[in-house]
């Protein structure tokens, strides 16, 4: 099989089609000291790292120990390797970076590097697969609490001033104890919260991904799907988690959600363009969906007049999947010693190789 070379999940890369590289640096955010940084190594080349947004202390301390850090894209030309959670790094980034031998990918997401660019260049690419997964499974929990229990609506009614009733009917939520989660996708993520909910709530769990196979979905005591449609139609719940390839661009659309049940509820961590933003909106306001919640968009940041914004039933939350302090430093320590390990020529844990159509492993945060 094509895919990472690696142990744990695979890999899962999206050639990037379109814009190209965004760095006009007033659109970063940097912490202090990171602009141009040098270390002195007694009977050592310095390397040169590119880092493209703020790592974790812990590992940017690692990562000067034998690096000069710096952000300024005019330095491109000479950076050995590249750090980056959200840039696109397509053929024109790569063509201003004649001595990169290495992009470390802060997550397990690949939809923003063009993976074949790279290797046509000669760039090895490494990431870190399941290093925030167990942040991200509890904000899936997290974000299904607030639609069950229309947290959000709740906190928004009384943000605005409006006069509330105890046990205002419109705040009638559900249960989910002895429910249903349906898994697209069953990668590392779905996994664990799928366990989460099994243990804390008592839910059965259905799940859909092309590999998973009757004995394997057994082993994990899923009952399996043949495809999305009846993962929605089995489900009270559904999750996300399959990563954004050409395969999966709006895998989740119009047929998918008109097999939901009515009032069941959506929650997706992976990638925004697994599901048609438009369809999702017919869905909450015709139904057959009670509520939505989405840590990812098409377009990040979205635009401000989003429709599904507007939507009483839609909860958003701005990518922070993996923005918890103990995912961010497993994630980032992961990288810079994969960097280190590349740039001393010796073979690197998890790296990225070639593609894959696979839909069973998680986008990670970014």
């Amino acid at each position: 099989m094509k895919g990472a070379r690696a142990a744990g999940a695979g890999a899962h890369p999206s050639r990037h089609r379109g814009q190209g590289a965004c760095l006009k640096r007033q659109e970063l955010s940097w912490p202090q000291g990171i602009e141009h940084t040098t270390h002195r190594i007694q009977g050592g080349y310095m390397l040169k790292i590119f880092l493209c947004e703020p790592i974790h202390p812990r590992a940017l301390a690692l990562l000067k120990t034998r690096a000069e850090v710096f952000s300024d894209p005019a330095c491109l030309g000479r950076a050995d390797a590249a750090i980056s959670r959200n840039l696109r790094m397509d053929a024109a980034f790569l063509e201003q970076c004649p001595a990169l031998k290495v992009i470390g990918i802060h997550g397990t997401g690949t939809d923003r590097v063009d993976l074949a660019a790279a290797a046509q260049r000669g760039v090895r690419v490494v990431y870190a697969p399941g290093e925030n997964a167990q942040s991200v499974a509890e904000l899936i929990v997290g974000l299904t609490l607030a639609l069950a229990r229309r947290v959000y609506l709740a906190d928004r009614m009384l943000q605005t001033g409006e006069a509330l009733a105890i046990a205002d009917a419109r705040l009638t939520g559900m249960e989910l104890h002895g429910k249903t989660l349906g898994l697209v996708g069953v990668g590392s993520i779905a996994r664990r919260a799928a366990e989460m909910f099994r243990r804390a709530f008592g839910m059965s769990i259905v799940g859909y991904s092309p590999s998973l196979t009757e004995e394997r979905a057994a082993c994990l005591g899923i009952a399996r799907c043949t495809c999305v449609r009846e993962v929605f139609a089995r489900a009270d719940v559904v999750s996300i988690g399959v990563p954004l390839t050409p395969q999966t661009r709006g895998l989740v659309g119009t047929a998918e959600l008109a097999a939901a049940k009515p009032g069941a509820l959506l929650v997706n961590t992976a990638r925004g363009g697994v599901v048609d933003e438009d369809a999702l909106y017919r869905a909450l306001t015709q139904g057959p969906l009670g509520a939505a919640a989405c840590d990812v968009l098409a377009h990040e940041p979205p635009a401000p007049g989003l429709p599904l914004l507007r939507l009483p039933n839609f909860l958003a939350t701005p990518h922070l999947g993996a923005a918890t302090d103990e995912a961010l430093l497993r994630v980032g320590m992961c990288v810079v010693e994969q960097i280190f390990t590349v740039l001393d020529g010796k073979t690197p844990a998890h790296e990225c190789i070639g593609t894959t159509d696979r839909t069973d492993v998680e986008s990670e945060h970014k």
